[in-house]
């Protein structure tokens, strides 16, 4: 299952009238307790924990593969270039079935869609797995296997978002964002720290065998989710539906920033196809699972400390803050030349990268109507899947023509400036305010009425 940073109320509480309670903060220990993430959506949402639970679990798996497929291409080819292209043969599919995947989560059971698409990425790993143990790899099938799991996950994402908002109350969504993103975070830590272990040692099909493990687990866990039918309003799926969603965010320009600022920010500073050759070029090809893992260790730095997300309500000016730190630190990573200032800054990265994930997600479900919602999660696929899988193609690009290093902190800066460039020409990101947002007000009294 895709990572998924999207986003019951409590029941109400009665203060007594003889005296008022005092305040959280006068309480000891209330302020260290203000920055844990908030469990409301854990404890008020059964089909919520299934989900996470699954999530979890898979993601685990999938970071396994995640660092396989790129090693076993630069065994089998040696190039920067070749690793790099995994990005480029991802991006059709992702671009056309995140557009379509986005009709059908709005016109069909969301959950019907889950659990398909699940069990067809637990397919694809069993192939990645038999052409590991042929006595001879082919390179063909880490292309075919690449662009197959993106269509999947393409089709995938956008119902795992549109159903987060169904299950969770309105007001817990950015809480529901954190819980999310700590958990894509657990296994982006433990995964990719695993698999540079298990590939050294016991060999790239033990982590392909690991993967489908997780996805079977994931494909039971998700069968016993609640059916999640389309609504009323909802368009049949069809190229008209799909340029309904486009206009709609077009109209948004506080949505359209969220997407062409994280597009800029991963399509310059992913450095991710060049790792396994920066470790070579460091001298710590031991450090290689470690450098996969630094981005998702800061993540789960600020998932773990998530609290203060709540309190914060000018959600554009951070996802605009957050992107222009993500490049200075990836272009911190590529000038430093000591291996552990470089897990430092890759660390630091996935900090500023886990904060906009935070608010952007935070925008997204709180302010777009249920009926658009699947097509507006293929749009938003696109903004933060296109970005990564070119910054790929640029990376492996730039480094197989000025060297590792530069590809890496060029990039880094050149983000930090189209950052800086978006901000100024995107006023309505700048000023969006969730308590004052036409949208996020509409929003809420929607809600309210439903559950009233």
């Amino acid at each position: 299952m895709t990572e998924d940073t999207s986003h019951c109320p409590p029941a109400a509480s009665h203060t007594p009238t003889s005296a008022p309670d005092p305040p959280a903060d006068a309480e000891p220990g209330a302020r260290p307790r203000a920055l844990l993430p908030d469990l409301a959506p854990w404890r008020a949402s059964a089909d919520f924990r299934r989900l996470w639970l699954a999530g979890l679990i898979t993601n685990f798996g999938s970071f396994l593969t995640f660092v396989a497929l790129p090693v076993q291409l630069k065994e089998l080819t040696g190039s920067t270039a070749a690793v790099g292209a995994i990005g480029a043969v991802e991006l059709v599919p992702l671009i056309v079935f995140g557009l379509y995947g986005g009709a059908l989560a709005d016109a069909l059971d969301k959950r019907k869609l889950i659990v398909h698409t699940e069990a067809g990425q637990g397919l694809l790993c069993a192939a990645l797995l038999l052409n590991a143990v042929l006595p001879e790899p082919r390179v063909w099938p880490l292309y075919l296997v690449a662009a197959l799991t993106s269509a999947l996950a393409s089709v995938q994402r956008p119902a795992l978002d549109s159903l987060v908002p169904r299950i969770v109350a309105h007001e817990h969504l950015p809480a529901a964002a954190s819980l999310n993103s700590l958990r894509w975070t657990v296994g982006g830590v433990a995964g990719p720290a695993l698999a540079g272990v298990v590939v050294a040692y016991a060999g790239l099909a033990w982590a392909y065998a690991a993967d489908l493990v997780t996805f079977a687990v994931s494909v039971t866990l998700v069968v016993g989710l609640a059916a999640s039918p389309a609504s009323r309003e909802a368009a049949r799926p069809s190229l008209r539906s799909i340029a309904e969603g486009a206009r709609y965010a077009w109209s948004r320009k506080e949505l359209l920033g969220t997407y062409v600022v994280d597009i800029a920010a991963m399509l310059f500073a992913m450095p991710l196809a060049v790792l396994p050759f920066l470790a070579d070029e460091l001298g710590a090809a031991w450090s290689l699972g470690l450098m996969y893992a630094s981005i998702p260790a800061g993540a789960l730095v600020v998932s773990l400390t998530s609290g203060w997300t709540s309190r914060i309500h000018r959600h554009g000016r951070m996802v605009v803050l957050a992107a222009a730190g993500w490049g200075l630190a990836v272009a911190a990573a590529g000038v430093v030349r000591n291996v552990w200032l470089v897990l430092l800054f890759l660390t630091l990265g996935g900090c500023f990268d886990m904060i906009s994930g935070i608010f952007r997600g935070a925008m997204w479900n709180q302010t777009i109507p249920d009926e658009l919602r699947g097509r507006l999660a293929g749009i938003e696929l696109l903004s933060y899947s296109v970005g990564p899988q070119l910054g790929q193609v640029r990376s492996g690009g730039m480094a197989a023509w000025r060297g590792v290093r530069t590809s890496i902190w060029s990039g880094g800066l050149v983000c930090t400036g189209a950052v800086a460039l978006l901000a100024l020409c995107l006023p309505a990101l700048m000023d969006y305010d969730a308590r004052t947002n036409e949208h996020a007000r509409r929003m809420r009294a929607r809600r309210a009425g439903t559950a009233g």
